[in-house]
């Protein structure tokens, strides 16, 4: 602690010069300034008339249209998927197109396919016969067989296949405003999900032989061709998800007769697929305030056990949309509900489909968690448009428009466990959420991972909270992205990476933009200006192709906050927020009374002359020559040198009588000066959140935005005026920055407590099923 001994009274002056700060070619690479702050510039593409330096769309702004007519079967017998379509595409573009990429997606599984080979692989001492099974290749027929392409003449056309993707060559150019008709027929033979990986195929029930066929990535689907990369045609190697056209869609599902068909879109035949107490439960859905069961458990179990040779043709229509998926089994349960309110201008059907295992958690939760997604999301971005919105237990977690497949089994008695039952939840509001982004706002998953599971996982955390105050949320919260972000450089890269080359993906391309958004929204820009750049952004992009230049700027753009600094590190750098409370230091007037002041200088004089060597000669009763000589004493041996002047006093009274009641508390020491000097050990600058306690167990905070660290980004100080004695000060106290070092954030210094947890889910076979104990199943046996 520092006391100041006098202080004059005169005002304080400032020295220093005004520097006029020019923009830079390039960083101040070695300075402790000009560089964490400088505007993205080059990091970012140019506006121009199809982007506008604002983040909207530019005044000739375009995109593709792709419009399907599919026919579709699924022989249950061989696990074929037959299809021929119809696609009318649409160059709404100012480029004349000589040939056009359609995506594959199926040849992800085929013979010697690339994802088969880019990934490194090693042996142990000790492997199972499984684990030695997957080196081993083996040829299992899977992967896209091409029939036919031909034009809307019907003649053929040349096409040459790449791995997942389909040069069509046009023999004579695709000219600007024009549009064709392609006709492709194809097969493949359906991979069992479960073993093969990836999103869709079929799980096998062997307990009553049945199958659960999840259809998607299923059909020749047209690449993404953009005024800002030209035609996306990187390779789906199964992480990377799709850059898709918009269109309309008309698809003829044919399956067994007894199958129950989910899909993308609005069935158009429910008269001739449904019995007519199936038909009647479905008009009940449209006004009941619970999800009814159009299709029992009852019915599902009977199904099952008949299984029909017949079959039926389901015949869906979506408008707009950019993909088509479908579920098709005949062990499926199928609830809807109304949402009648919470979605403007709309009452979307909230649907849900599963089996007998599933029937615990998705008959009390599925649906109703599907309606909550759609309240929320559109609270946040933009209403939701669509007429359905669909979840299916599948094991799964995958979103297309208007379905999602998703995961939460009990066990055989019909418990389950807390885990099972929140990861349900979070990941039917994940995937429902999905609709909105990517499938509305329709960004390129292929290049840009985070612009949907980032930007979705955020809007997911605030779907999470809203619907219990405990929901016990894995991503969002500031603290828990600082295990990955303290991780080895090597095993970090920025967000603004390609999906293939993460090393973490979860955290990488979920969690750390969710929580980059949720800090964005919480500490940096507040929840007003937050909220409404966000949906201005869904609004300008909905049903277009964003960038990620589109999101940044939009939202500095909609909120006049500038963000750069923030983009800057927390999607273009692997830094961590690291701030130390480094030191603190006290300062207080302790008055200028005359008496008072000449008694501390006589203080502060006996204790200069009082060493050790004074205090043991007087111990000692020395015979000092002065005292023993006193023809040596003079004035200054009988001078009061501390003593009060009379106009010293009378000065100090006219100048007490002059201050106002604050100057009066300044002088008086009832306000002391808190010097706090911090340290930006972790490389990302950020605000600084200080809460202070005081004595009379009082609290107050204090924060100071980011931009305190723009002309020293390595160290700054601080100084804080408190009236009160202060006790302890906390940096960060709501863990709300991400600091990845919380034990030099406090003043005294106080221990953290150490962690240690316990990963519940370990030993499922199947994503979202417990198989071990939970209290449920306890509290049953008791």
């Amino acid at each position: 602690m520092k006391i100041f001994g006098n202080l004059k009274t005169q005002s304080l002056v400032i020295a220093g010069s005004l520097c006029l700060a020019f923009a830079q070619a390039q960083q101040n690479p070695g300075s402790n300034h000009g560089n964490k702050f400088e505007q993205l510039g080059t990091l970012l593409s140019d506006p121009n008339i199809f982007r506008t330096a604002s983040g909207a769309p530019g005044s000739m702004y375009w995109q593709q249209k792709a419009d399907y007519v599919i026919n579709v079967e699924i022989d249950e017998v061989n696990q074929i998927l037959k299809g021929s379509e119809v696609i009318t595409y649409t160059n709404n573009s100012p480029d004349p197109l000589t040939y056009l990429w359609v995506q594959l997606d199926e040849n992800e599984h085929a013979d010697g396919s690339e994802s088969k080979k880019f990934n490194q692989s090693s042996l142990s001492e000790r492997m199972s016969i499984e684990q030695l099974k997957t080196l081993v290749p083996e040829k299992k027929g899977f992967g896209v067989n091409i029939h036919k392409v031909t034009d809307g003449s019907n003649k053929p056309l040349k096409y040459t296949i790449n791995y997942t993707m389909m040069r069509i060559d046009l023999p004579t150019a695709l000219k600007p405003g024009a549009k064709m008709n392609l006709h492709i027929d194809w097969d493949y033979k359906i991979t069992n999900r479960m073993e093969q990986g990836g999103r869709g195929g079929y799980e096998y029930f062997a307990k009553d032989d049945n199958y659960l066929y999840t259809i998607a990535q299923w059909f020749p689907r047209m690449a993404v061709y953009s005024d800002f990369q030209g035609w996306q045609n990187k390779q789906f190697t199964g992480r990377g998800e799709f850059a898709l056209v918009f269109g309309d869609y008309k698809v003829n599902i044919t399956v067994p007769a007894d199958h129950i068909v989910g899909a993308t879109g609005e069935c158009q035949n429910y008269g001739q697929v449904l019995n007519a107490t199936q038909l009647n439960r479905w008009k009940q859905a449209q006004s009941s305030q619970e999800p009814i069961e159009i299709v029992s458990l009852a019915d599902a179990q009977k199904a099952m056990g008949e299984k029909s040779k017949a079959k039926k043709t389901w015949v869906y229509e979506a408008k707009n949309v950019r993909d088509f998926a479908f579920v098709s089994s005949r062990r499926l349960v199928w609830d809807a509900l109304k949402v009648n309110e919470g979605v403007p201008g709309n009452q979307p059907m909230a649907m849900s489909y599963y089996g007998p295992e599933a029937y615990p958690l998705y008959r009390k939760y599925s649906t109703k968690v599907v309606a909550h997604a759609l309240k929320t999301y559109s609270k946040f971005s933009i209403p939701y448009p669509y007429p359905v919105a669909i979840s299916v237990e599948a094991a799964n977690g995958m979103e297309y428009p208007m379905i999602c497949f998703n995961y939460g089994r009990a066990d055989e008695d019909g418990t389950y466990s807390e885990a099972v039952k929140y990861g349900m939840i979070g990941v039917i509001i994940h995937e429902v959420g999905h609709n909105f982004f990517p499938m509305i706002v329709n960004s390129d998953e292929r290049q840009w991972t985070w612009m949907d599971e980032g930007l979705n996982t955020f809007l997911q955390f605030l779907t999470e909270q809203e619907w219990d105050k405990d929901f016990p949320s894995r991503r969002g919260p500031a603290h828990k992205i600082t295990d990955y972000m303290r991780l080895p450089k090597d095993q970090l890269e920025p967000i603004m990476t390609n999906s293939e080359n993460i090393v973490q993906f979860g955290p990488n391309a979920y969690a750390k933009p969710a929580t980059a958004l949720n800090i964005l929204r919480e500490t940096v820009m507040g929840r007003e200006l937050f909220d409404y750049a966000f949906k201005e952004y869904a609004r300008r992009w909905e049903f277009k192709h964003p960038t990620p230049a589109d999101f940044f700027r939009t939202m500095e753009d909609a909120s006049a906050v500038d963000l750069d600094w923030f983009w800057r590190g927390w999607f273009f750098t692997t830094d961590a927020v690291e701030i130390e409370l480094a030191n603190v230091t006290q300062y207080r007037m302790t008055g200028a009374d005359p008496g008072k002041t000449q008694k501390d200088q006589k203080e502060a004089f006996d204790r200069d002359l009082n060493t050790i060597t004074r205090k043991r000669n007087m111990e000692e009763n020395m015979a000092f020559l002065v005292e023993k000589d006193t023809s040596l004493l003079d004035f200054y041996n009988k001078w009061d040198r501390f003593a009060v002047k009379p106009e010293n006093e009378a000065n100090y009274q006219a100048f007490y009588a002059s201050l106002n009641a604050k100057e009066k508390d300044i002088f008086d020491g009832k306000i002391s000066f808190y010097e706090l000097k911090f340290k930006n050990n972790g490389g990302l600058v950020m605000p600084l959140i200080i809460e202070w306690t005081f004595a009379d167990g009082s609290k107050e905070v204090d924060n100071i935005p980011a931009y305190i660290w723009r002309l020293n980004e390595n160290e700054v100080t601080k100084v804080f005026a408190k009236g009160k004695e202060v006790v302890s000060i906390q940096l960060d106290p709501w863990r709300e920055t991400a600091d990845i070092d919380e034990d030099n954030n406090a003043w005294p210094r106080k221990s953290q407590p150490s962690r240690f947890e316990i990963f519940q889910g370990q030993g499922r076979g199947v994503r979202g099923q417990s198989s071990e104990s939970n209290p449920m199943k306890e509290a049953r046996k008791r």
